[in-house]
């Protein structure tokens, strides 16, 4: 297994793409590809531990996080991303990983690598932190208006995501909607509830925006619109409650003394809402494994986001999609 790394994909890039490559190799003995200046890598490689499981293949182009993605997905052909992607479509790599522009890095997984057979839109997914451990939430991004078949294909690839990544024996699919009701919503959320009832998913009805941390379904199903907003939301809240709580415990002695004792239980709920934690987000519905990590990502979540395309590829996800989206037994 080998795993392609976009080294000049990201804000800070590539000093903490790479040092998280070599924490990755280091620790899962995965081998990987930087794709980027050849010479510029191979001085922040050298001869640290992991470097023994890392190979570069040169890129002469970047893409900036400013560019537009898809003109500059076209016009640069020997970027680091693009070759990245490259290397996963022509079966030298299984996966990549990209802490780039959001919109590039999709736009060269589906030029780049191709879209699974059946397949109308790919879906970026993302972990969410409930009371009871994790959901899966798609689409958070990658389309802002969406057919209700689109929504169906979406349930359909994060059900079998949640089964053979995250171990969910019968994954509850949701969908997000303003009310529980059948009839709440708008034209395609109405739409997309009676397909998902009618299908063989374990479709459990709508879901409120208060209900996602609950913990009462596996995967959320809505538009990238609407996905977005709630998944950056919930990163502005997460991180709004732990500065009010570091202003309330640093105000007094006995505030003090408080969050002394509290620290060890504060620390493992600041844990759980750390993105890094989670690495990176899947894009799901390409022919291939493609992971979109943080554009501010530092090594750990580029560590954990090719932690993510292992336990993707260890999985067998992508074939397992392609698979049932070709016989249609959903």
């Amino acid at each position: 297994m080998k795993i392609a790394v976009d080294a000049f994909g990201g804000d800070y890039a590539p000093e903490p793409i790479v040092e998280g490559a070599l924490q990755a190799a280091n620790m899962y003995k995965i081998s990987l590809i930087l794709t980027g200046d050849e010479i510029r890598l191979r001085s922040l490689v050298g001869d640290k531990p992991g470097s023994t499981y890392i190979e570069i293949v040169n890129a002469s182009e970047q893409i900036q996080m400013n560019e537009h993605p898809v003109e500059a997905v076209r016009t640069k052909k020997d970027s680091s991303l693009m070759v990245a992607a490259r290397l996963v479509r022509e079966k030298r790599a299984v996966g990549m990983v990209s802490a780039g522009n959001t919109g590039a890095v999709m736009a060269a997984s589906l030029l780049g690598i191709g879209r699974i057979k059946g397949i109308e839109r790919p879906a970026i997914t993302s972990l969410m932190p409930t009371l009871k451990g994790v959901c899966l939430i798609l689409d958070v991004g990658a389309n802002v208006d969406c057919r209700p078949n689109q929504l169906v294909q979406f349930a359909q690839m994060g059900s079998i995501y949640a089964q053979k990544v995250l171990g969910r024996s019968h994954p509850r699919i949701g969908l997000l909607s303003i009310g529980e009701e059948p009839s709440k919503g708008n034209e395609v959320t109405i739409k997309v509830h009676e397909s998902l009832r009618q299908s063989k998913l374990n479709f459990v009805g709508n879901v409120e925006g208060r209900d996602i941390s609950k913990g009462e379904v596996d995967v959320i199903v809505c538009d990238g619109f609407v996905g977005n907003i709630v998944l950056k939301f919930a990163e502005g809240l997460g991180s709004a409650i732990f500065s009010m709580l570091k202003d309330e415990f640093t105000r007094s002695i006995p505030s003090k003394l408080a969050a002394a004792v509290l620290k060890p239980g504060l620390k493992r709920i600041k844990q759980k809402t750390d993105y890094t934690e989670y690495g990176g987000a899947p894009l799901l519905g390409i022919n291939g494994i493609s992971i979109i990590a943080h554009g501010r990502s530092n090594a750990k979540a580029i560590r954990n986001a090719i932690r993510v395309a292992k336990e993707a590829a260890d999985s067998g996800v992508i074939e397992s999609i392609a698979q049932i989206m070709a016989g249609d037994n959903y």
